[in-house]
């Protein structure tokens, strides 16, 4: 499943919190489009095992009673090559994840290159952290259908040894692409804004279902990304059911990955359903300027990534110089800055004044649809325009259904702090 699951941080140093930017998220309120389905597994087999009974279930994704397969230990040997090194995909907190094959209709381990490829989980032996985040998977990817979630096909304990069968995940993770995949295609802007959706519809699901779903540890590892670079969220070993009973938050031990915590979250252990969305905005961060939250060997003042372009992000001039150099200038300049926007918002240090999941993908769905002008060279004429690009007029100030206010003028208007 690419290079995913990275250990996670237990010990968190305490974060600085920011002033206040700007509530300028632009939202489009639209037309719910017509539903479309996917077929997806209903009721488990007697035996457990093998996919049984199909439903139609909108494409938007729907909780759902498990159907997963019991495999045992010989036939995810067998899958894998007995664990070869050649087959391992990546490794992290939990243990190795490793390439196996299998039957598309009755997973049964199949030769290298038959049937279909599968991501295999395996814990490390006496793991009592592997054991807990094992169950987590089980009960959240086991529950859950949504196309921006990535498949769990199944599960093996035996042998105090822990093992989840995923979907294979041809192109690996976004860090990968972003941060190390050497001699990689750089990641267009449309496909960059193409997988921001797709994580956002994941991550809005996990908000919005009948029971809240804090997902906890949001980052570019853990967004995979199949043969068409569609975004699949992936490791539920963090995640955690989200408040209840009105309140406003759950206590929990700190645990995650320093850089895309939210800092209410580090600094007292309150998890809150937006504190998913500071790391949202984190991750638009990082595919806005290609650079990874935290890096040591950025010059001094640089290594955290929030807090050096923070500042820099409402400037238009100074956005362009922090946009991603391999782009080449190749994308439209309105829907960045309105990015930028949104990332403000996103990093919030009150949960409560954050947007939810919802108003930010009605943000990127509209960027979605700015487009670069065609432009000819060397004219007086283009100069100007190019100058200009970005420059005109303010979009009508709203507010969200959460009070937020939205649009370029949100600068000077009244903010509704309400939640």
């Amino acid at each position: 499943m690419g290079n995913c699951w990275p250990k996670p941080v237990d010990v968190l140093p305490p974060t600085s919190r920011f002033s206040s930017p700007p509530s300028v998220i632009k939202k489009h309120i639209s037309t719910p489009p017509a539903s479309n389905t996917t077929t997806v597994a209903a009721q488990p087999n007697d035996d457990g095992g093998v996919m049984g009974k199909l439903v139609e279930v909108p494409a938007s994704g729907k909780i759902i009673t498990p159907n997963l397969k019991m495999f045992t230990l010989a036939e995810l040997k067998s899958a894998t090559r007995n664990f070869r090194p050649e087959t391992v995909l990546g490794e992290g907190g939990f243990g190795t994840v490793f390439k196996g094959w299998v039957d598309d209709k009755t997973f049964s381990p199949s030769k290298v290159g038959v049937g279909m490829p599968v991501a295999v989980k395996k814990s490390n032996p006496d793991s009592e952290q592997g054991l807990k985040e094992w169950q987590a998977e089980v009960k959240f990817l086991g529950k859950f259908s949504h196309p921006n979630l990535v498949k769990l096909i199944g599960y093996c304990w035996e042998e105090k040894t822990f093992l989840l069968v995923y979907e294979h995940m041809q192109k690996g993770s976004l860090e990968s692409h972003l941060f190390r995949k050497e001699g990689a295609e750089t990641l267009s802007w449309d496909t960059r804004l193409n997988i921001a959706i797709g994580a956002a519809k994941g991550l809005d699901f996990l908000h919005t279902t009948e029971k809240q779903v804090i997902y906890r540890d949001f980052k570019a590892a853990n967004i995979l990304l199949d043969a068409d670079y569609n975004a699949k969220l992936s490791d539920f070993g963090l995640a955690k059911m989200g408040p209840v009973n009105g309140d406003s938050h759950v206590t929990t031990r700190i645990v995650g990955t320093y850089g895309y915590a939210a800092p209410e979250y580090m600094a007292t252990g309150h998890l809150y359903v937006r504190s998913d969305v500071y790391g949202f905005g984190v991750v638009l961060l990082e595919l806005l300027t290609g650079r990874r939250v935290l890096d040591l060997n950025r010059p001094g003042g640089e290594h955290n990534l929030v807090e050096w372009a923070r500042p820099m992000l409402p400037d238009k001039k100074k956005l362009r110089k922090l946009m991603d150099p391999r782009l080449e200038g190749q994308y439209p300049s309105k829907a960045a800055y309105q990015i930028a926007e949104i990332i403000l918002q996103c990093l919030e240090p009150d949960p409560k004044t954050r947007p939810s999941m919802e108003e930010i993908l009605d943000c990127l769905e509209q960027c979605n649809g700015i487009k670069m002008k065609p432009r000819r060279k060397n004219t007086a004429r283009d100069h100007r325009t190019h100058n200009n690009y970005g420059h005109r007029s303010p979009l009508h100030v709203k507010k969200t259904g959460s009070g937020n206010v939205i649009g370029n003028q949100g600068h000077h208007a009244h903010i509704n702090r309400s939640y």
